[in-house]
């Protein structure tokens, strides 16, 4: 074999079955090993008869890959019934022969031993079963009752070991659940038997509130996740998240979205970059929610899809608040543009508040998001670990192109210091502030950073109006800067100023007007007599020509009488 050969080889990839579970094909690069049995175990209440369930029906309704669940606990319809919940028609399956479900029932008074013990029984039912809707996979739930319902352990292991050899022969992928023991993964040691793959499922309580994890102990032939992953159990199944760090491989568009505020989008030279990460930090009370909320109507308003967090106040009282200054989600709600989520950081932990944004994220597919406020997250986690929550949901976001929006309530002696430490994460930073002036308290907004792109670092003045929220300039000049009442009455000082500077400059112009017209008029009557005395002066020249015209003539005449020489005439002037 030469070495390309080899190399083909080394990337030939295990055989997979899909198991159609959200996140956890992720985790497991593919679902599955194919044709090879599964380990599922746990304590009691972790969602292995779930897990095992959600794999057969996503199998037999996604993937046309028929199903048999064998139950060593439950009677088919009890498991009917556990299941309905999250929206799984067994009885359709079972009637389409998509699924074959089976109790075999291992109480002491049922069961009887003659001869040498083993599970051909077993053999021959799942064989029927197997045969009968062309099975592609199979569930044992849960090997356990094998364990409590017949002696001989030792005998027992060995048969188990011999199904799995059994089931591996038919080709099916199997997954078969059992009790986690104390200090081991089951109670009697089955795992050395399924050893192909072992998925450990938990469900913990901390701080009186219970979270379940997932973890994928042992996957042979194929690269995992190693990490423990929480996961929720809703009404459409299982969801299971990587927690880890989605990478930095994601693009930067440099495409603009507004901010729902045109002078704020000039201090930012045109807006937020799409899919950046904004953060609008400040004390309580300075328009953090107003600020998110102009940035979603101003995404719905470009038909784009907002999906927004709420940590702190129902849907109802937000949209309320913000009807008073002029912003109306309500329709946006009602035209399926904006979602809300709203929850109390108590009712989850951490990380299940990240498993729960995921798939609302997932679901409804937003352009943008909103997140209000983060720090409330403080009260369920220590700031290192929302940190590390955050971190990975912003990857999440920005792998998927989505803008996400941000605030964060600020201590009053810690400005311009998060308190959850994610600045760093923030593409734009937002500040407000209150500015406490001549006994008033007025609020004030500034970038403190943005980047990649050139921002004012000027602040600004903002007041809440029935429009909305409007910047205005902070006035500056010899005696300080000036918010509030301060620059409203220094404001009304300098029209009054400029009221006087028009009417001194008008009466001046006036005065300039009448003595420009004096000055014309007696350039007029000027003008009026020049003419008149040019009208004499030329019709007295015109007189003395003539006189002298006449003069000469005559003495031409006289000297003609006299016979003298006879000079030239003259010649006429004109």
């Amino acid at each position: 074999m030469n070495h390309t050969e080899g190399n083909k080889q080394d990337r030939k990839q295990l055989a997979k079955s899909l198991t159609g579970i959200h996140g956890f094909d992720e985790i497991t690069n593919g679902g599955l090993p194919q044709g090879r049995p599964t380990l599922v175990c746990g304590s009691a209440g972790s969602g292995k008869t779930l897990f095992a369930m959600e794999f057969l029906v996503r199998g037999a309704t996604d993937y046309n890959e028929p199903g048999v669940f064998v139950s060593f606990e439950e009677t088919e319809e009890e498991l009917k019934t556990n299941v309905s919940s999250l929206g799984f028609d067994l009885e359709d399956l079972v009637a389409r022969n998509k699924l074959f479900m089976d109790y075999v029932s291992t109480e002491p008074g049922e069961v009887e031993q003659a001869g040498e013990f083993d599970l051909d029984g077993l053999f021959i039912r799942l064989g029927d079963a197997i045969d009968t809707v062309g099975a592609k996979r199979v569930v044992l739930d849960t090997l356990e009752a094998l364990f409590a319902g017949l002696p001989n352990p030792i005998i027992l292991r060995a048969e188990i070991g011999r199904l799995f050899r059994y089931l591996k022969s038919k080709g099916v992928t199997v997954v078969a659940t059992a009790e986690q023991g104390a200090g081991s993964l089951t109670r009697h040691g089955l795992e050395e038997y399924v050893s192909d793959c072992v998925v450990q499922l938990d469900n913990r309580v901390t701080e009186q509130t219970a979270i379940r994890r997932l973890r994928v102990v042992k996957y042979r032939g194929s690269r995992h996740g190693t990490n423990e992953y929480p996961f929720l159990v809703e009404q459409n199944g299982i969801s299971v998240l990587p927690i880890t760090s989605m990478g930095l491989d994601y693009e930067a568009s440099p495409e603009r979205i507004p901010s729902g505020l045109p002078r704020l989008d000039t201090m930012l030279g045109g807006g937020f970059y799409r899919g950046s990460s904004i953060l609008a930090a400040g004390t309580a009370g300075t328009g953090k929610t107003s600020l998110a909320a102009h940035f979603a109507a101003a995404a719905c308003g470009r038909g784009e899809r907002c999906l927004y967090f709420a940590f702190e106040e129902s849907k109802w009282q937000i949209m309320r608040n913000m009807r008073s200054i002029g912003i109306e989600l309500a329709p946006w709600e009602q035209q399926g543009l904006l979602r809300f989520h709203n929850v109390r950081p108590s009712v989850y932990v951490l990380e299940m508040h990240l498993v729960m944004m995921h798939k609302q994220i997932k679901e409804f597919k937003p352009e943008v998001v909103v997140i209000d406020p983060i720090s409330n997250l403080l009260s369920i986690g220590r700031p290192p670990e929302v940190k590390s929550v955050l971190t990975r949901l912003i990857d999440l976001m920005k792998m998927d192109g989505i803008t996400a929006f941000f605030t964060s309530l600020l201590a009053a002696a810690r400005l311009e210091e998060t308190e959850v430490g994610i600045s760093s994460l923030m593409d734009t930073w937002i500040m407000l502030r209150d500015m406490e002036t001549n006994g008033e308290r007025n609020r004030g907004l500034y970038v403190l950073k943005s980047r990649g792109m050139a921002h004012s670092n000027q602040v600004r003045e903002f007041l809440m109006t029935g429009n909305g929220m409007e910047l205005l300039d902070i006035y500056t000049g010899p005696e300080g800067a000036k918010t509030g009442a301060l620059r409203a009455a220094q404001e009304a000082k300098e029209r009054a100023q400029a009221l006087d500077r028009e009417q001194e400059k008008q009466r001046m112009q006036r005065e300039l007007a009448r003595e420009r017209q004096t000055l014309e008029a007696k350039i007029l009557l000027l003008r009026s007599e020049f003419e008149a005395r040019e009208d004499s002066l030329e019709r007295a020249i015109a007189e003395a020509q003539s006189r002298a015209d006449v003069l000469a003539m005559e003495r031409l005449e006289i000297a003609r009488l006299r016979k003298a020489d006879e000079p030239d005439p003259p010649t006429p002037k004109p």
